[in-house]
């Protein structure tokens, strides 16, 4: 439970390495950062025990800049047969957690896994209910978020839910609307969805406001203006 995962967008590990190392310093976490090129995650491996969850705990995720998603924990391997067995013994001192997230990294070999991951989350859910370790849909409770990195191998770790990214892996999943002219209309409910929480949208983006549209008007964020009333 000693290293904080990251994802990110592929491209950017350094940068990311650099921005949690930077924090950790200051918070007196000590530990190092490392990743390798392309692989769109970094980890920040502490070298003092309770260093992970004091670094988490000492930031908040939104205002970080480039991670997209994290989790403290570890690595651990798994055999061919009975993974959920291996996974629940390396869950022995994990608080019961309140929701369960399976992530891959945004590459093209993650990207192959996501049907695995599709398969293996419905088992280990149904495992991690009956072994007491998940009550679902409780926000006050950690998320338990698992990194697939092959069939072989995943990163177990945790998270507060109100402390990290809103979406697996940190990457929207916007439906877009038949009706909109153009994918940018995209662009700006993505950044409601980051600076105003969802629960306040009909109080802060209301229909008595006025939006300006300052690009190639109208266009996609023209719509989301007016299909919000303004």
């Amino acid at each position: 439970m000693n290293t904080v995962f990251m994802h990110c967008r592929p491209g950017f590990e350094g940068e990311v390495c650099s921005e949690i190392a930077e924090h950790a310093a200051r918070l007196n976490v000590s530990g190092y950062a490392k990743a390798k090129p392309s692989s769109a995650c970094a980890e920040f491996v502490c070298t003092e025990e309770g260093g992970a969850e004091r670094l988490m705990r000492g930031l908040r995720f939104a205002e970080l800049i480039f991670p997209r998603q994290w989790a403290r924990g570890g690595f651990i391997e798994l055999p061919e047969t009975d993974r959920i067995s291996v996974i629940l013994g390396h869950m022995a001192d994990f608080p019961v957690c309140g929701s369960l997230w399976l992530e891959m990294v945004d590459t093209n070999d993650g990207k192959e896994l996501s049907n695995f991951c599709k398969k293996f989350d419905a088992h280990l859910r149904k495992a991690l209910i009956k072994a007491g370790k998940l009550v679902e849909d409780d926000e006050q409770k950690p998320r338990l978020l698992l990194t697939v990195k092959s069939g072989r191998e995943l990163f177990l770790g945790l998270a507060e839910s109100n402390n990290c990214a809103m979406w697996p892996m940190g990457i929207p999943r916007l439906k877009f609307p038949r009706e909109a002219p153009s994918r940018s209309t995209l662009k700006l409910e993505e950044a409601w969805h980051h600076f105003i929480p969802r629960d306040q949208w009909d109080e802060r983006l209301h229909s008595d406001m006025t939006g300006v549209d300052l690009g190639a008007a109208p266009g996609g964020w023209t719509w989301q203006l007016v299909n919000r009333g303004m």
